[in-house]
Parts: structure tokens; sequence; C-alpha cells
């Protein structure tokens, strides 16, 4: 009996796989499987989908610089906003301040009073002086809360206008 001895390929190490790799771009290279077929994509329908994309460019452009819009209208909103808020707190600190000022005034005025009729006059003459000096810083307060409104609706009333103008435009 012979013995005939074949030389066997030995198996591949991983190196020599990775070495003998295809470029980058080939996914599976050794499964037919997963090899994409060569087809000629029609001229029509290439064209259409260019035509969709440039489509979803534009639209994403649009979206994008109202997206930017609205940003900058809610921040200068929100300014505005602090802005009239700051100075209402200051017109109500100032009214209290004046309120108390007038209350330790004529509380010092009736402890000095030297009769009871001398009470009476410091007295209703405090209650008038104060509610003429409360209608007043009522209707301060209340043109000042108008004015903030105005203020604060006005740029978000010419941003709808704007839009609605373009709308009609399109």
């Amino acid at each position: 009996m012979t013995e005939t001895t074949t030389a066997k390929a030995a198996p591949k190490s991983r190196a020599a796989k990775a070495k003998a790799a295809p470029a980058a771009g080939v996914a599976f290279p050794d499964f037919e499987a997963f090899a994409m077929p060569n087809m000629e994509v029609p001229a029509a329908f290439r064209e259409a989908t260019e035509k969709g994309i440039e489509n979803a460019r534009e639209a994403y452009a649009k979206v994008k610089t109202a997206a930017e819009d609205a940003t900058d209208l809610m921040e200068d909103t929100f300014e505005t906003s602090r802005q009239g808020v700051v100075e209402f707190n200051h017109k109500a600190v100032d009214a209290a301040k004046a309120n108390a000022d007038a209350a330790f005034t004529f509380v010092k005025d009736i402890m000095s009073a030297k009769t009871v009729a001398e009470a009476i006059e410091l007295q209703s003459s405090f209650a008038r002086q104060q509610f003429d000096a409360m209608s007043a810083q009522t209707k301060e307060m209340q043109d000042l809360a108008t004015k903030l409104g105005t203020d604060v609706s006005a740029p978000v009333k010419e941003a709808f206008e704007k839009s609605f103008k373009e709308l009609k435009v399109n």
C-alpha cells in the first residue's frame, strides 16, 4: 500500500483574511447572496428622486427659517415682558412705600391730637388723601399694565400678520 500524500492547503488565518479583504465599501464580499446587483436606475426615477430631495431641502430651509424667526420673536417677547414686569414691580414698591409713609405720618399726627374732634378731622383727612392716592396709583398701574400688554403683544401680532401675508402670496 502506498500512501499518497496530497498537500492540503492550510486554512487562512484571520490576519491573512484581513490583508486580503476587499475595499471598504463592499459589505460581505465573500457571500454572493449579499452582493448588490448591478442595475441601471431609470432616468425618470432618478429625476423624480432628485426633485423630491430638492423639495425636501427647500422645505427644510423654510422650516428652519420659520423656527429661527419664532425663536427670535420669543426672545424679544420675553425680554419685553421682563422689562415691563420689573417696571411694574418698581411702581408697586413705590406705591407701597408712599402708603406706608402716609400711614406713619397719620399715626404720628393722631398721637399728637389734643381733642377728639381734631382726631376725627385728621382721620377723615387721611382717609380722603389715601382714597385719592389709591385712585391715582390704581390708574397708574392700570396704564402701565395696558402698555405692557400692548408692548408684549405687538411683535406677536406683527409676526402673525407677516405670516398670513406670506401665505396669501404663496
